[in-house]
C-alpha cells in the first residue's frame, strides 16, 4: 500500500470513528467519557488561556513589557540568576490553566498529556534544538504509588520523541520524601526541597557532559528545577534548561 492510499485509509477510517463517537474537547464535560474522542480545547477554553509570546525573559521565562534584544533577561535573573540557564513556559497560572493542570496531577486526566505536550513543544523549540536529553522532574516513590503516574514523565517522553531527542525518565530521582510545595513561599519551598534530588549512579556517565532539559508542570517560585539542576550539574551535566506548562505571572528571585 503506498503512502497516498495509506493516508487516505487513516482518514476515512477516522471519519467512520468521528460518526460512531463524536469528537469532543478537552474541556467539556461528557457523559460516557471513557467512549468519547478527545480534541484540544473549546474555542471558548481556548481564548482564555494566557500564552506566553515573546518578549519574555531567557532566564526564567517570565513575560517582559518591552523587547530588550535577543537573551535579555529581568531584574530578577540579572540580580540572581538561576540555577538553571533558561526557562521556558506555555502559558501563565491563573485560574483557566490551574483548572485543566490540576486536572492532571489530581484527577487522572492523562488524556491532557497530549496538548500540554504541543504546546511546551511549541514554547521551548528553541531550546529543543540544542538539548541532548530531555528529562522530567521526578516524583517520590511514595507519591508515584499513591498517583500511579508521573504527570511531568508524561510529557516530557512523547516530548522527546516528537524532537528526536534522548529521553532519560530516571536520571533524577528524589532520595527523600518533601512536603508538598503548595502554600509554601519562596524561602520555605528552597529549604522545603533542598538536598532532595540527585543522579541516580546508574546514570551519572550518561548524564556528564550532556545538555539536558526538563520538564515540570508548573514553575512558581523555582525551588524544585533549581534543586533538579544542581543536582544534574554536579553530576557533570554541560547546560540545564527548563520548560512548563505553566508559569505564576511574577517571581520574587530573591526568595527562590
Amino acid at each position: 500500500m503506498d503512502l497516498r492510499l495509506s493516508l487516505a485509509v487513516r482518514r476515512a477510517g477516522l471519519g467512520a470513528l468521528d460518526l460512531l463517537l463524536p469528537p469532543r474537547a478537552l474541556d467539556e464535560q461528557a457523559a460516557g467519557a471513557h467512549a468519547v474522542q478527545w480534541r484540544g480545547l473549546t474555542p471558548g477554553a481556548w481564548s482564555r488561556i494566557a500564552f506566553i509570546d515573546a518578549p519574555f525573559c531567557d532566564g526564567c521565562g517570565a513575560p517582559l513589557d518591552y523587547d530588550l534584544g535577543p537573551g535579555a533577561r529581568c531584574g530578577g535573573c540579572v540580580d540572581r540568576p538561576p540555577a538553571f540557564d533558561s526557562a521556558r513556559a506555555a502559558c501563565l497560572y491563573d485560574d483557566h490553566s490551574r483548572d485543566l493542570i490540576l486536572k492532571l496531577k489530581h484527577a487522572d486526566r492523562t488524556d491532557l498529556c497530549g496538548l500540554f505536550t504541543r504546546w511546551i513543544a511549541r514554547a521551548a523549540a528553541d531550546l529543543l534544538v540544542n538539548v541532548d536529553a530531555v528529562a522530567p522532574v521526578p516524583l517520590h516513590r511514595w507519591r508515584l504509588l499513591g498517583r500511579r503516574y508521573n504527570q511531568a514523565a508524561e510529557i516530557a517522553r512523547p516530548l522527546a520523541r516528537g524532537a528526536g531527542v534522548a529521553y532519560f525518565p530516571d536520571a533524577l530521582v528524589r532520595r527523600r520524601g518533601t512536603a508538598s510545595q503548595a502554600g509554601l513561599a519562596g524561602d520555605g519551598r528552597r529549604l522545603n526541597v533542598a538536598g532532595a534530588f540527585e543522579v541516580a549512579p546508574a546514570w551519572r556517565k550518561r548524564v556528564r557532559g550532556r545538555r539536558f532539559l526538563l520538564i515540570d508542570d508548573v514553575l512558581t517560585t523555582g525551588a524544585t528545577l533549581e534543586g533538579c539542576a544542581l543536582a544534574l550539574k554536579a553530576a557533570g551535566a554541560a547546560r540545564v534548561d527548563v520548560a512548563v506548562i505553566a508559569r505564576v505571572k511574577q517571581l520574587t528571585r530573591a526568595t527562590i
